[in-house]
């Protein structure tokens, strides 16, 4: 079985999902960084890893991206 971590599909229904729940009236991620941008004023543990717990999708992508990248060049 293929690892969910390094699978292209999985990440992009995580990230879909997860990363911009709820959707309504705007994603929960560019909420807190709009408040991370505006100084974090006021935000608490709990706000950071629900941060961090939104992001977590993409930081994975990015990740995933840069592996490919990197095998990429390895083998040029």
């Amino acid at each position: 079985m293929k690892n969910p971590l390094n699978d292209w599909k999985t990440l992009m229904l995580l990230a879909f999902f997860l990363g911009f729940a709820p959707y309504f009236p705007e994603p929960h991620l560019f909420g807190k960084l709009r408040w991370v941008a505006g100084g974090a004023v006021g935000m608490q543990t709990m706000d950071w890893l629900d941060l961090l717990w939104h992001a977590a999708p993409f930081i994975l992508l990015a990740r995933l991206g840069i592996l490919r990248i990197r095998d990429k060049r390895s083998i040029n």
